[in-house]
């Protein structure tokens, strides 16, 4: 097998292989290695590389599987891309910014102390933009990253490092957050697998694990691979008050979704779509009625206050978390960070109870809908990608001649941040004619996350699999 066959392997073929002992660690590893060192002059998804430590630790793994009833863990062996926003102790964090470029953390989050218990070898840091706030990946500290399918084009974000490593074969599953859409999006963009589960499912550091906005959850080139990720990350734990109780794992076989019922809307009734993701969709939507579903297109009667709140919600509690350093730091900051920091001082408590109130007139019209159905599918972005170099708090975003809104104007993914409980994982639904991927979101009912990866795992067979032939992958 080649190398590039070796980096698009999935995770669970690769274990599969470490088990038989076919494949060995070490040469995953030296072969991801080789791929990052071509590619990165190109996507800069990487920020700091441990990949001599990554070597040693691919021996161990080795070592390990050779070994006669030795404890072999989930990930044990994997390169897994780690999003820099995160902590590992005694390594770098840099969260996409200047002001954090010397920080070496004390301590090691939770979900990557699971990650690193259960055998996955941190060979390198993801891209993020500043602080993780943009649906694009560029910062002062690190440049910009580049979409693999077309490097004038976002990967998207914030875990847009994550989705550029994932789509060009530099890491085998990886990690991402999702506030407003930061795992979503990426994923469309880079035609991954990208989870969101649903609030509490996985743990968080403080502050942000009391954000009900917010979810740590895996990107992957399939949806096998994801739901591997995410039996790791997932579970209760004594330091997060919000995690849920018991630990969910998700199987990999699920029974066909024949006679299931598919509720959609192209546009959640007020986004502009643009005409590629609206085929895309519209084809996404054929597959699952040729596995035998029912597909109805539903009207949840929300208007553009659902996006609204969901940027007010925003910049009242993550806008605000930025404001703190801005008389210090503000020279520091890239301008869509200042930008929303400032947003969030003059935020006022009264707009923080209004998207509340949205919130729960959103479901309103949203949970009784879900009676009815098994799962909802609408696109992942409303445009395949915005520019690589993107800033949006100078830069305007148009689609179909009109102007929208440039911060998460041009997604559709924050709703189901506003609706948090809902599990949402995004797949491909093809390319646009720039190659840039685009995706469809499928959301469950609240908790409900072997329904979406069910309907999920229908999907990827019938249209499926992603980045197994050449013709399916980034030419880089």
């Amino acid at each position: 097998m080649s190398d590039i066959e070796l980096c698009y392997l999935s995770a669970t073929e690769a274990l599969r292989r470490f088990r038989a002992r076919t494949l060995s660690p070490v040469e995953l590893m030296r072969a991801t290695i080789a791929r990052a060192e071509v590619v990165e002059g190109t996507i800069n998804a990487f920020t700091y590389r441990h990949f001599d430590e990554a070597m040693d630790l691919a021996r161990k793994a080795e070592a390990k599987y050779m070994k006669t009833g030795a404890r072999i863990g989930a990930l044990e062996g994997l390169p897994v891309g780690i999003k820099d926003e995160s902590y590992i102790k005694g390594k770098p964090t840099s969260m996409g910014s200047l002001v954090y470029k010397d920080f070496v953390a004390d301590k090691t989050s939770v979900n990557n102390e699971r990650i690193l218990r259960a055998g996955g070898i941190v060979h390198a840091r993801t891209a993020t933009p500043e602080f993780s706030c943009a649906g694009y990946t560029n910062s002062r500290l690190w440049g910009v990253t580049r979409n693999p399918w077309n490097p004038q084009f976002t990967p998207g974000g914030s875990s847009g490092g994550t989705a550029a490593s994932l789509a060009a074969g530099t890491s085998a599953v990886a990690t991402g957050s999702d506030i407003g859409g930061s795992i979503r999006i990426p994923a469309t963009t880079c035609g991954l697998v990208g989870y969101k589960p649903p609030y509490g499912r996985n743990p968080d550091d403080p502050p942000f694990n009391l954000d009900f906005y917010c979810h740590t959850g895996p990107l992957a080139r399939s949806v096998a691979d994801a739901i591997l990720l995410q039996n790791v990350m997932c579970g209760p734990h004594p330091t997060d008050v919000a995690t849920l109780r018991p630990k969910l794992r998700l199987p990999t076989d699920y029974k066909p979704i024949k006679g299931w019922k598919v509720a959609y809307s192209m546009d959640l009734g007020f986004y502009e779509v643009d005409p590629e993701v609206r085929r895309n969709t519209l084809a996404a939507l054929d597959v699952f009625r040729s596995l035998g579903a029912t597909v109805e297109e539903v009207d949840l009667g929300w208007t553009e206050d659902v996006l609204k709140a969901g940027l007010t919600y925003l910049e009242h509690l993550f806008g605000a978390s930025i404001a703190v350093i801005l008389k210090e730091h503000g020279d520091k900051l890239t301008t869509y960070a200042r930008a929303f920091a400032e947003k969030g001082r003059t935020s006022r408590a009264t707009d923080f109870l209004w998207t509340l109130q949205v919130a729960n007139d959103m479901y309103r019209s949203f949970g009784p809908m879900m009676e009815k159905h098994d799962v909802f599918v609408c696109p992942t972005s409303a445009l395949p990608a915005v520019k690589a170099d993107f800033d949006q708090s100078r830069d305007e975003v148009r689609i179909n001649g009109k102007v929208v809104n440039a911060m998460l104007g041009w997604v559709m993914t924050v709703p189901f941040n506003t609706l948090s409980r809902c599990p949402v994982v995004s797949v491909p639904s093809g390319r646009a004619s720039n190659g840039v991927p685009t995706g469809i979101q499928i959301v469950g009912r609240t908790y409900r996350d072997q329904d979406v990866m069910r309907a999920a795992m229908a999907y990827e067979a019938a249209a499926g699999p992603w980045f197994t032939k050449p013709a399916d992958r980034p030419k880089l």
